[in-house]
């Protein structure tokens, strides 16, 4: 559940990023005054920056991963606690969690290029 919440949070910040970024103008209607009032208030912002979040959930995912393949083994070595259920489900959370950093991964790839295919 935890773990769902985390993912969770972590895509409202990033509509919130969006939301922000937007303020701006549409594709184009940047000029140079609101860049630089733009880079103030960022710098302003007491909150988390990107990159941490970011940073946070690469983590989060590698510690489900980690908490899946310990389970995973404990139950190869027979430990009577553990459930093929809890195992199971355990492994699904870690497979989605990981497609779901795929996929931000995929987005901020194209973001980067598209970018960087701007004309100047």
């Amino acid at each position: 559940m935890s773990n769902q919440m985390d993912i969770n949070r972590l895509l409202l910040e990033m509509r919130a990023l969006k939301q922000q970024s937007s303020a701006f103008g549409g594709p184009g209607a940047i000029n140079a005054d609101r860049a630089v009032q733009g880079a103030d208030q960022a710098r302003k912002l007491n909150g988390p920056q990107f990159g941490e979040l970011l940073e946070q959930a690469v983590n989060k995912v590698n510690e489900v991963q980690q908490a899946s393949s310990s389970m995973a083994e404990s139950y190869v070595r027979g430990d009577s606690s553990v459930d093929v259920t809890d195992v199971m489900i355990a492994s699904q959370k870690a497979g989605v969690a990981f497609d779901a950093m795929v996929q931000v991964r995929n987005k901020l790839v194209e973001a980067y290029r598209d970018v960087m295919n701007m004309p100047i």
